[in-house]
Formats: C-alpha cells, structure tokens, sequence
C-alpha cells in the first residue's frame, strides 16, 4: 500500500520537526507494511521574500492531488505579522475547505498537568472545531476621519433603534467584524462530532455564547439540537464559553467531544495544550473527510530556534499519527502515540521537557521505538 503526502516544513523550526516526523512515520510504514510516497513543497518565508509569493495557483493544484498535507510551522520575523499566517496557512484551510479542526487534548503517560491531583486517565477529550466560519471570515472594516461621519452616524443609529437609546458619540473611529454561522456550516461540523463520539465515551458538548450573541449562537443551538435528535444514544450539554474554562481546570474527566465554533475554539484548544502539558505536545488536524486534509503542530515557527537542533518535535510527531489515522493506518497511528510515551516515560525528550535530546535523536528514538511497541 502506498500513501502519497505533501511535505511543507515551512519556516524557522518547522523543517526540523517534520523531519523528525517523517522519520517517525516512514518507520511505522516499514512495520505495518505501506510506503508513503512524499512529495516536498517549497512554501514559506524564504520563497515570499526572494519572490513575493505565498500561495499559488500552481501550489493548489499540486496540493489538491495529495489526500494528506503535513505541515511545520509559518511565520518569519522578518515578514510582518499576519502575512504569512493568512496567504498561506489559512489559505489552506480555506480553499480546501478544511471544515473540521479536530485537537486531541490527552494527557500522555509520563508527562506533568499544572492541574493539581489530575492523571491521563482524566485528561482525555477532543475539541471539534468549526474552521471556516464565524469571525474568521474576514467580513469587517475600520472608519476613521470626518469623511466616513455618515458611517459612524449610520451605526450609532442602529444602535440606538436596537436598544432604544438616543446616544450621541462623537467617536471619529470605527471597527467592527461580523461573525458568520450558516446552517449547512453548522451542522457538517456538528456531524462529524456526533459521529467521532460514537467511536469514544457518547457524550458530546456543545460551547458557544447564546445568552449575549444570541442571534449567531442562538443558531448554532438550534442546529445542535436538531442533530442531536438522530443521535438518541448520545449524553448533551451546552455549556457557554466562559463557563467550559473553568470547567476544563477544575474536571476535565467531564468531557469526551467538544464541539464550538471557530471562534472560541481557538481560545479553548491553547487552554487545552497547557493542561495536556504544553504547546510542544499539541497535535492538530485540518480535516475535510472527503478532499485534502492538514495535520500540524499548533505552536509556532520560533524562529530564534532555526537550525539549533533543539525543538521539541512531539507535537508533530503526534500530528503524523493523527495523519495515519486519517489515512486509515490506525494500528500504525496507534503505534506512534505508545512510542511517543514511551520516549517520554525513558527520558528521551529535549530540554524544554527536562531531557538532554536533540530535535533528530528524539525522531530518531521514536522511530526506533515504533517498530517495537
């Protein structure tokens, strides 16, 4: 069986970590008995900087063969903030309209939560995020100066129609962003969540901010609970935002699938990393079940890092189990994550974690460890 993946190692650390990882699963490969065909891509920084490109058309097309894409890091101090995250990482997603950003937050055996008295056994959950929606559609705008005042009218009076207010504001600034929910949007993501907690514990949790947005999320109840209802097998709770943050401190045994809106989905999976043990341990994966997917560390590029060596590569080396696992290789995906722990449990780790490993011996271990566990 061969399995063909495209390689983009990106920028700063992330062409260290994903070889770590290729290392990793190419080792899988020989023990499970299929090949992965890679295929390198030259997307990043230093390609924008010597010709201005980020994402081409020749790159989408290239891309779109591949069933899986795994992906390093993006970001460059010398590129300004943003630029790079949007034209090519976000590009991605968008384009192959990678709906689903799934995030494991499992604690592994043998690794410390700042959450006191907490063990693997009850830091095991996923968060389903919606990736194409909400707030990140990039509908919004910002007004300044005497020449946008009929703008800066228009919306105070709509404020004080809503609210039934006569305010004067004499702000000369304005921004705002509109958040978007559709229904088919909605319900895939839920869908997929409903389904992936049928092969786990049954029990899905729904987060939003229905009782302030109450028009957007109020939506995105609705759609819940109409999915909810083909799925009577299943435990549900909605739980607001604000209020899963605490929960996922103090009884994160609570939780087997969460599903949110992209929005807060974001904040909650950073949460999520500090209680599985850190950034250098989350894994994420860029779904579309039916087209080309993206498997990626959720850190950053670190830049100050390039070429020492000395990066933690288990949040990717995880991501590639996420990404056997989507290509059907699960006792392979399986294998890599004991190996991981395995790594973890007998001091080969970098120094971020207490070890003395290098960013390759770590691959090169787990690799080793692989064909054994």
């Amino acid at each position: 069986m061969q399995h063909k993946v495209a390689l983009i190692g990106g920028d700063g650390i992330g062409p260290e970590i994903v070889a770590a990882g290729r290392e990793v699963l190419d080792a899988a490969g020989e023990r499970y008995g299929f090949d992965i065909n890679w295929t390198e891509f030259d997307i990043g920084a230093e390609r924008y900087l010597a010709t201005g490109e980020l994402l081409t058309e020749e790159d989408i097309q290239e891309l779109s063969k591949f069933p899986a894409i795994y992906f390093g890091a993006i970001g460059d101090d010398r590129v300004r903030p943003g630029i790079l995250e949007k034209g090519i990482l976000l590009a991605i997603r968008f384009h192959f309209d990678q709906f689903i950003n799934l995030r494991p937050i499992k604690l592994l055996d043998g690794v410390t939560t700042p959450l006191a008295n907490k063990k693997p056994e009850d830091i095991d959950f996923v968060v389903v995020r919606e990736n194409t929606e909400d707030f990140y559609v990039g509908i919004g705008s910002r007004f300044s100066g005497t020449h946008e005042q009929k703008t800066l009218e228009v919306v105070r009076d709509m404020y004080n129609i809503k609210f039934g207010l006569d305010v004067e504001t004499d702000a000369d600034e304005l921004a705002y962003q509109i958040g978007v929910i559709t229904r088919p949007g909605a319900e895939r993501v839920i869908r997929y969540a409903f389904d992936l907690a049928n092969r786990r514990r049954k029990k899905v949790t729904s987060v939003d901010k229905a009782n302030v947005l109450s028009d957007v999320y109020g939506l995105w109840r609705d759609v819940f609970t109409g999915v909810a209802a083909g799925y009577p097998d299943i435990q549900t709770e909605f739980n607001f935002v604000d209020a899963v943050t605490m929960w996922f401190v103090k009884n994160p045994e609570w939780f087997d699938v969460v599903v949110t809106p992209n929005m807060f989905g974001d904040i909650i999976t950073d949460l999520g990393a500090m209680i599985q043990g850190g950034l250098g341990l989350a894994p994420g994966g860029n779904i579309n079940p039916d087209g080309t997917s993206m498997f990626e560390p959720i850190h950053g590029s670190a830049p100050k890092y390039r070429g020492q060596d000395v990066a933690n590569p288990l949040a990717t080396i995880w991501a590639g189990s996420m990404l056997l696992d989507h290509l059907g290789e699960h006792d392979a995906a399986a294998a890599v994550l004991r190996a991981i722990e395995r790594s973890i449990r007998d001091g080969y780790v970098t120094r971020d974690m207490g070890g003395a490993m290098k960013t390759s011996e770590v691959g090169r271990k787990i690799a080793e460890l692989v064909k054994t566990v």
